[in-house]
């Protein structure tokens, strides 16, 4: 029998610890939303409400809910083989199966794939994998790991110190020695700095180029890789300019610097490609992974790990001490396995390219007319908008956490998952949406806005 909602929340607030979240909750559950079951693009709270989740959950969701393949395909491995581990020499076939399918659709000589059980450790074991490499190679010094401001790359201590936000170093000490941050490629963001709009091309170089002079001022020989997001995610969506990833790219190869790739978001078709590195040409040398390789069906990460690190550090004959307890756990392996087979049955990746995405741009660029919104980008199922005052002199609100956390309400209340950001209001819907989908999408954004402008005057 299915709890009320009001038992549900009072039960919740009571036992369980949310991540992410205001502990204020704990004296007011009614705060807390309780979501029951889910299918297709939409959620379902636990009162019947229907909810079109234009996040596909936290970026993952990408084939939607309730796709029976899946749920096949984990209940036949859980009769057959429901864990074992991948430890001292041990393999199983849905990690060999896996293995070969994420290699497959990797960019060239990405075809090593060690796994983790979400992203957050996927980054972890690349900070592991980087130094253990240059180690290897006798150049023990080479340790400094460089990202960027705003960035996210998970929430544990490392990945939590990779990533560049302020709120989070803030609680727990962070960052942990050895990285360091950059200004990350937030063209609109200088605009805004500027108080007039620049030139984009040139704004991109001048951000790429940033990581140059970190290097100069930390000295090669010190440093170890460069990791950054093909495009921000949780940062707000930040599209950078098409003249920043060329940079970068020249940069890492002539300093000898290893390029990391954070796919965990733009991976697994987001972009339109299989991956963010397809779409903006980078030849990476690690891919962290996790969210889309299972459609959130189950929890599974991973880090692509080029071939030629794999030859140092298998030439270097040291065992390799590292790995997790669920690291290509069958179950989940299995999931992914079924979730990336029906990326394919259904030519999922080509369709993003070519209709959804291009359908869902032409729809989300019409939201600039609106008096609130300062820019509307998007790429792939990826969108912005930034919430301003005055769009023409790009001057935003004094209390802009504020604003955009009035829209996100707004949003909840008109049947839509939109996410608050900084002074943005960003969507990742699933890749299956529909023209029809993304239609009421548009007019629940338009309709959240124009109450969010009665609200805030």
């Amino acid at each position: 029998m299915t709890l009320d909602t009001l038992t549900l929340q009072q039960k919740d607030a009571k036992h369980h610890l949310h991540p992410f979240s205001d502990l204020q909750y704990q004296n007011k559950p009614s705060m807390t939303q309780i979501i029951s079951r889910a299918e297709g693009v939409y959620i379902y709270d636990n009162d019947g409400r229907k909810i079109l989740d234009a996040m596909s959950g936290l970026w993952c969701v990408n084939m939607g809910y309730g796709n029976q393949s899946v749920h096949k395909a984990v209940r036949e491995q859980m009769e057959e083989l429901i864990y074992y581990n991948t430890f001292f020499g041990t393999s199983h076939p849905p990690a060999v199966k896996l293995s070969e399918m994420i290699a497959d659709v990797t960019p060239e000589g990405m075809n090593q794939i060690f796994f983790t059980g979400s992203g957050s450790e996927a980054n972890d074991t690349m900070i592991r994998l980087v130094r253990h490499y240059w180690a290897s190679k006798g150049q023990p010094t080479k340790s400094i790991i460089i990202s960027r401001k705003n960035a996210y790359h998970g929430s544990t201590m490392a990945g939590a110190s990779l990533g560049g936000m302020s709120e989070m170093h803030a609680q727990g000490g962070l960052p942990i020695p050895g990285i360091v941050h950059i200004d990350q490629p937030y063209f609109y963001e200088a605009c805004v700095e500027a108080g007039e709009a620049l030139d984009r091309a040139e704004f991109g170089r001048q951000a790429a180029q940033a990581l140059e002079a970190k290097i100069d001022e930390l000295g090669e020989d010190n440093v170890a890789a460069f990791i950054a997001e093909p495009i921000q995610g949780a940062g707000g969506v930040i599209i950078p300019p098409e003249t920043y990833w060329p940079e970068v790219d020249r940069i890492c190869k002539e300093r000898n610097i290893l390029l990391v790739v954070d796919e965990v978001i733009c991976g697994f078709g987001r972009t339109g490609e299989w991956f963010g590195s397809d779409y903006f040409n980078i030849k990476p040398d690690l891919m962290p992974f996790a969210k889309g390789v299972t459609s959130g069906y189950l929890p599974l990460g991973g880090l692509v790990v080029s071939d030629e690190i794999v030859k140092v550090l298998r030439d270097a004959k040291v065992e390799l001490a590292h790995g997790y307890t669920y690291s290509a756990h069958p179950t989940c392996a299995a999931a992914a396995i079924a979730n990336i087979e029906l990326m394919h049955q259904t030519n999922i990746v080509d369709k993003v390219k070519n209709e959804v995405a291009p359908y869902l741009a032409n729809k989300w660029k019409l939201l600039t007319d609106h008096p609130l919104v300062g820019e509307a980008r998007s790429l792939g199922m990826l969108a912005a908008i930034e919430i301003v005052k005055d769009k023409d002199n790009f001057i935003r609100h004094k209390n802009a956490k504020e604003v955009v956390g009035v829209c996100r309400d707004h949003c909840f209340a008109n049947g839509l998952v939109m996410r608050a950001v900084g002074n943005k209001m960003i969507i990742a819907p699933p890749l299956v949406c529909s023209n029809r989908e993304i239609d009421e999408i548009l007019e629940k954004v338009w309709q959240s806005l124009d109450m969010t402008a009665t609200s805030i005057n």
